[in-house]
């Protein structure tokens, strides 16, 4: 079974898109043509997105984005449609109000970002900024709803035809800027930590550093063993990103030719898998990025499969030009870190389109919906029903539910919200 599609003009932004929602998400070949002729006489599933229907197939008429190049200020006119907000809207003769495939375009491309904005104070794309903030919907992953209503569209289109979206999946990212908080660090910067935390008066702090280092008790840090055990047996896949940069003011992590630190990124990366969190000065300098990515390689002997940018921080398209230098394919750091929603209005991997260039890339961007510091300002009760809710939205819609967790959080003594009870409940959820 394939969908043959017709348009007057087919563009490298109409086949990405099209092939992102028929073949990877409802799992239906596309094969595309500008010959009317051969449209007419094909009798199996058969649209056409264009101004004007050719006959009586299923039909889309077509918004100008996807036949347009570059960058410029797109109109909206938002609509609810089967209480879902909708824009591009289309007209009567179209068999579904709205132009899904512009729509859905926008929103992969992340087209709104290379538009003028002011960046916050990480450098990054304030999600109030976002199109979906501010007519409510980044919530929702839109996207992956307006699939499924075209999958039932299609279906009663062609009831013939058997439609089998793609399964609902899941995945937990955690994200380890600083392996340890007491133990494997040196003399010299130790007692600046504990300089510090003196002169904040943070005196449980010493002496939670000093019973540490004398292994009196247990390093907060060491959350590794926990999180094994927490996915056994069940079938959401976990990944750890460590931050393999060099220590500053602004990056904390260990150093890297610490035994027990290479030790530890070793063993692990013998039981999940293991990516490397690129820091925020790695993400400026293309050489500094592929350091850090080197740098574990050659303690795990393993090719790094990918990517999580620290403070999910992306200035587009340049962040992804230099992971694609570099060979990278997958990037985990598409989310606001600090609000829960969906940056790219869906839930589901898709590749990396380059509106500069028009191509799409190799590059495989797997978005996240929520994190621990978008949840830690509601109260228990709230954030509980946010991950319900939003687990429940994704399943309903095939969707993968991704979620980017702190290794910090689960520390019993440096955070205040018991994040390891919600990650079981999290996880408890997942599974049902």
């Amino acid at each position: 079974m394939s969908l043959l599609v017709y348009s007057h003009k087919i563009t490298p932004r109409l086949t990405y898109i099209f092939r992102h929602i028929f073949t990877r998400i409802l799992q239906i070949p596309v094969v595309f043509t500008t010959r009317v002729e051969d449209f007419i006489a094909h009798e199996g599933m058969k649209m056409s997105y264009t101004k004007y229907p050719l006959g009586n197939e299923f039909f889309v008429r077509s918004h100008e984005l996807l036949f347009e190049r570059g960058v410029s200020d797109v109109e909206f006119n938002l609509h609810d449609w089967k209480g879902v907000p909708t824009f591009f809207s289309t007209g009567e003769k179209s068999s579904l109000p709205y132009d899904i495939f512009a729509a859905g375009f926008y929103l992969l491309s992340r087209y709104e970002e290379y538009l003028p904005h002011v960046k916050d104070a990480f450098g990054r794309f304030p999600f109030r900024e976002s199109l979906a903030y501010k007519h409510h919907f980044l919530e929702k992953p839109v996207l992956d709803i307006w699939v499924m209503n075209l999958s039932d569209a299609l279906q009663s289109k062609f009831p013939n035809e058997v439609l089998t979206p793609i399964a609902f999946s899941s995945q937990i990212i955690v994200e380890v800027s600083e392996a340890f908080a007491y133990i494997n660090k040196g003399v010299g910067r130790s007692l600046w930590e504990m300089g510090e935390d003196l002169y904040q008066l943070k005196f449980k702090n010493i002496l939670w550093r000093l019973l540490a280092i004398f292994r009196v008790q247990k390093d907060p840090f060491l959350v590794y063993e926990w999180l094994l055990t927490q996915h056994q047996n069940k079938a959401s896949r976990l990944i750890l990103f460590f931050l393999m940069a060099d220590y500053s003011l602004v990056n904390k992590s260990i150093n890297i030719h610490n035994p027990a630190f290479r030790l530890l990124v070793k063993n692990l990366a013998d039981h999940v898998e293991i990516g490397s969190e690129i820091s925020l000065s790695g993400q400026n300098v293309t050489e500094k990025m592929e350091l850090e990515i080197k740098r574990l390689e050659k303690i795990t002997h393993r090719k790094s499969f990918g990517t999580f940018q620290s403070r999910a921080r992306l200035n587009l398209p340049e962040t992804y030009r230099k992971l694609i230098d570099l060979e990278v394919t997958e990037d985990y750091s598409m989310g606001y870190i600090n609000q829960v929603g969906f940056r790219a209005g869906t839930s589901h991997p898709f590749n990396f389109y380059d509106l500069g260039y028009e191509i799409q890339t190799p590059l495989k961007i797997i978005p996240f919906c929520v994190s621990d510091e978008a949840l830690k300002d509601f109260s228990a009760e709230t954030r509980n029903l946010k991950l319900t809710q939003m687990i429940e939205e994704v399943r309903r819609n095939h969707g993968t539910f991704t979620a980017v967790f702190s290794h910090a959080a689960f520390s019993k003594k440096f955070s205040a919200i018991n994040f390891r009870a919600l990650y079981q409940k999290l996880l408890k959820t997942l599974e049902q």
